[in-house]
């Protein structure tokens, strides 16, 4: 496990931690995702939206995987979820691989539990419901669906805080995840440093091109100059 993940609820993290979330919060996951890019790196999540939260948001990962089968192939207790649940602390992001199926890991007590414990939001590469009690909660959710249908009976956990692939990424505890409505990113922590840098030089440049534009250059000259769209 990396030192995000010892560190328990509560415990309270160091500057540097606290200032990489404050860095990540301030920068789109659009440019975060050409940071990536431009370095040759993975991160940028496909087949995930955000259902509810407002907001950007970033967390370090707390993962757990679980597998999928017809309903009656696991017991009662094989549903362990609220072993992870109960695991995420401040500023903590459950990242849950489910192998994409259209059945839920995650509704309203899930959240409600998440909120109290000051978790930042959940990930789940499946599925989520009570998405109305989970918006009221205001926590955060990303998810490749939503649907009713339970995971009791159907799901088990396989593992928690253990290397997932989420949204065809892989994921290890204590990777950096940033969530906005424009997607869902995961910065391998040990090159968040690198990432974070790359995208707030990005930033300044969107940040140069939008002055211009109101200055009344053209998008095309802009583009040529600054070498950047």
């Amino acid at each position: 496990m990396t030192n995000h993940v010892q560190k328990t609820a509560g415990s309270g993290r160091s500057g540097g931690d606290a200032e990489l979330l404050a860095r990540a919060r301030a920068l789109a996951s659009a440019t975060i995702a050409d940071a990536l890019d431009q370095l040759g790196l993975p991160g940028i999540m496909t087949g995930l939206a955000r259902h509810s939260g407002q907001g950007r948001i970033a967390g370090f990962a707390r993962t757990m995987q679980e597998q999928a089968a017809p309903y009656g192939s696991f017991r009662f207790e094989d549903f362990a979820v609220g072993r992870g649940f109960d695991s995420v602390g401040p500023d903590e992001i459950l990242v849950a691989d489910m192998g994409g199926v259209e059945i839920s890991t995650l509704g309203g007590l899930a959240a409600e539990t998440m909120s109290l414990r000051g978790a930042a939001g959940a990930v789940v590469d499946g599925g989520a419901r009570d998405i109305e009690e989970i918006r009221r909660l205001g926590f955060t959710l990303a998810s490749r669906c939503l649907t009713p249908r339970s995971g009791k009976g159907r799901v088990r956990v396989v593992s928690l805080d253990e290397p997932v692939i989420c949204g065809g990424i892989c994921v290890t505890p204590g990777d950096l995840v940033v969530i906005d409505d424009t997607g869902v990113i995961a910065i391998p922590a040990g090159a968040a440093e690198r990432v974070l840098a790359t995208a707030e030089d990005l930033d300044a440049r969107d940040n140069a091109f939008s002055a211009r534009l109101r200055a009344g250059e053209s998008f095309t000259g802009i583009a040529a100059s600054l070498r950047h769209a």
